[in-house]
């Protein structure tokens, strides 16, 4: 009999099983086993009147492998879980525990940052029984985001175009839709500068006898220009050196937005590709993982990682360009469970295995590396220079810098803007006049806050204290794929769904779903996670708040009217009008349940390809529960079908069909894997 090891992905099991050598057998739950019913009041899968006892059942697909991982687990020496180290793998631990029926003495918890033989082995020495507090705050947290999100959605559903809302996906489009409005209200002020232009450098106004100058329209900035003449008397020249620090190694969020900036990926596709890269790449003889565990709020470093990272600046480029640690600063609601995401091996470089990686895996890891290395490296080095000038009681300031030593910017600055401004040797100038060549006068006008982007939409959601590093994807994408909002020029545009849907949460339930609220939630979580906080006291508190809410809303709630398509009903003379059904939008008759003619639409057949079998449309279909597949027109003489779209690409392999599969193309034929074009998703 061997020991069980239970990871969550399939992708896990090679290497740690290699790892741990021929006494373990290594398998995967394919990720969560079980999840609330849908059953119940309300169908929450809760019984709220039971000390909101939930109703667990096996995820659809999943009763066969708990069948089989139940059979291993029984038939094994002892069983090791060793799901990801964060609140959700904890929870799946002890979804497996209980679904597999493993006795007390039969199983220990094992949790590691990083797939690499020395920790995952030295993991195994160090197991523990599964943290029943991390449970029970995840539970709450699926508990409340079921509660919400149930309730809510169906609120919204009944009473408007919306399809869903929920704890914090509510919060984020809110804010996007405030942003919106004070875009919209905003009106710009004019205001001007003045800037004097002389050989090999040019001077700003900056003050009026020493008090800070503002210029409001162009009569003042002309005012101005004739008090001035072209010659300046040189005031002072301070140079001093300024150091510049590099930024700590990637947590979640910031990795997400620097991925966005500068590899133009969107937050679901950098933690598709970091899964993978943390997971484990087959290099030449080994399966190993690149980088550490990408779900984190901690910026801390290993002793180790420092150690070895500072060796290998010293080796490669010199002891000068050594850092000192830093010492992460605390943040609010910060979990600190495990480190910074870093590579596993700071002499792994990105050039070193770049033949084993895809282009996006090999982006992505390089940024990694890049930030990691940088952040303990030496502070980069500039000399600054501010000179000051005179011109009849008015002051024009000129600042420049050189990069004197580049420091950690040898290896981050193509992520950074640094801009090198150089202006001439003033020493020979000290007290005497300088000539302008002209003094000109520029219109301004105030702006706006930008509209958010994904990635400053999630920096702001971490400022506000508002989910957690494994959310900040799936809240972005859920509010895009709600149609709540629009990306124009890569930015956040609220739809009038998602206006309309935002005002009736806000009529409602302003004192649930706003900022502060939900950031508060957070902090309870935490404290349940810490054994602080009783957390039924939390669920029976929000629900005695919440319940009273919905129940209101849906009495008092105004339902908005179907839109009107011009047309008349043949069969009743009544208006026809739009609704929504589940399988899409349709046109009926708004004088429904006493009319209930529905317009039959006539659709145009759009041919995504011809048949290979037998050259006829392939179009898209519908299942009898709604889910979409590819199927020949010719059906039923023809059976060709697919669930994924095909395309008109064709297999460089075998000249086979390749059919879209999430972020990959894949061949219909011999399976043959080929990246789509770099795009955001």
């Amino acid at each position: 009999m061997k020991k069980l090891v239970i990871v969550e992905s399939p992708h896990k099991c090679k290497p740690i099983g290699a790892y741990l050598g021929n006494d373990y057998k290594v398998v995967s739950s394919k990720g969560h086993i079980r999840d609330l019913a849908t059953s119940g009041k309300f169908g929450l899968g809760v019984d709220v009147e039971n000390n909101f006892e939930p109703n667990y059942i096996p995820i659809k697909g999943k009763k066969k492998i708990i069948n089989e991982l139940k059979k291993e687990a029984q038939n094994s020496k002892f069983v090791y879980l060793a799901t990801d180290p964060d609140r959700e793998g904890e929870a799946i631990s002890w979804h497996l525990k209980e679904a597999l029926e493993i006795p007390e003495d039969h199983y220990e918890r094992v949790t590691f940052n990083e797939i690499t033989k020395d920790v995952v082995t030295s993991a195994f020495n160090m197991p523990r029984k599964i943290d029943e507090n991390l449970v029970k705050s995840q539970e709450t947290r699926r508990i409340l985001d079921r509660i919400i999100g149930f309730r809510l959605s169906k609120l919204m559903q009944a009473k408007t175009g919306g399809k869903s809302a929920g704890r914090v996906q509510s919060v984020a489009l809110k804010l996007i839709v405030d942003r919106e409005r004070e875009i919209n209200a905003f009106i710009p002020e004019e205001y001007w500068s003045i800037e004097a232009d002389f050989t090999d450098f040019t001077a700003s106004l900056e003050k009026y006898h020493g008090k800070k100058i503002e210029i409001h329209s162009e009569v003042e900035a002309n005012e101005i220009l004739e008090k001035l003449s072209k010659s300046f008397k040189l005031e002072s020249v301070d140079s001093k050196d300024t150091k510049k620090a590099s930024r700590p190694a990637f947590i979640t969020s910031t990795m997400q937005r620097s991925a966005a900036t500068n590899l133009n990926y969107a937050p679901s596709k950098t933690m598709r590709i970091a899964q993978k890269l943390y997971e484990g790449v087959e290099l030449e003889n080994e399966t190993v993982g690149l980088i550490t565990y990408m779900r984190t709020d901690s910026e801390r470093l290993s002793p180790v990682f420092i150690n070895q990272t500072q060796t290998y600046i010293q080796k490669k480029y010199g002891a000068e360009y050594i850092g000192s640690v830093k010492v992460p600063k605390g943040k609010k609601n910060m979990q600190d469970a495990h480190e910074a995401i870093r590579p596993t091996d700071i002499t792994r470089t990105p050039e070193s295995i770049k033949a084993y990686l895809s282009n996006e895996e090999y982006r992505l890891y390089k940024l990694i590396y890049d930030r990691a290395l940088a952040s303990l490296m030496a502070n980069s080095i500039s000399l600054s220079t501010t000179v000051i000038l005179e011109n009849n009681g008015y002051t024009f300031k000129a600042t420049g810098n050189i990069l004197k030593f580049d420091g950690y910017l040898k290896i981050y600055a193509p992520y950074e803007e640094t801009k090198i401004v150089i202006l001439p040797d003033f020493k020979n100038y000290k007290s005497e006049v300088i000539v302008a060549t002209d003094i000109q006068k520029n219109q301004h006008f105030t702006k706006p806050l930008p509209r958010f982007t994904e990635s400053s939409l999630i920096k702001e959601l971490e400022n506000l204290g508002i989910g957690r590093p494994s959310t900040y994807a799936t809240i972005v994408g859920t509010i895009k794929e709600r149609g709540y909002v629009i990306l124009e020029d890569k930015k956040f545009v609220p739809t009038d769904i998602g206006v309309e849907t935002t005002d009736k949460l806000q009529e409602f339930f302003s004192d649930i779903v706003n900022v502060k609220y939900t950031a508060n939630m957070e902090s309870e979580l935490d404290e349940i996670a810490d054994d602080k906080l009783n957390n039924i006291k939390v669920l029976e508190d929000f629900y005695q708040d919440f319940e009273p809410l919905v129940e209101k809303a849906f009495q008092e709630m105004e339902k908005k009217e179907a839109e009107k398509t011009g047309e008349i009903c043949p069969n009743c003379g009544s208006d026809l009008v739009l609704r929504k059904g589940k399988y899409g939008e349709f046109v009926a008759c708004s004088n429904y349940p006493t009319c209930k003619y529905i317009k039959k639409e006539e659709k145009e057949i759009k041919a995504i390809i011809n048949c290979p079998k037998c050259g006829k449309p392939v179009v898209e279909k519908h299942t009898k529960r709604g889910k979409i597949f590819y199927g020949c027109s010719g059906y039923p003489k023809c059976d060709f079908a697919t669930w994924n779209r095909p395309t008109n690409q064709k297999c460089p392999k075998c000249q086979g069909i390749l059919l879209e599969k999430k972020d990959i193309l894949e061949c219909m034929d011999c399976k043959n894997q080929v990246e789509k074009t770099e795009q955001t998703d």
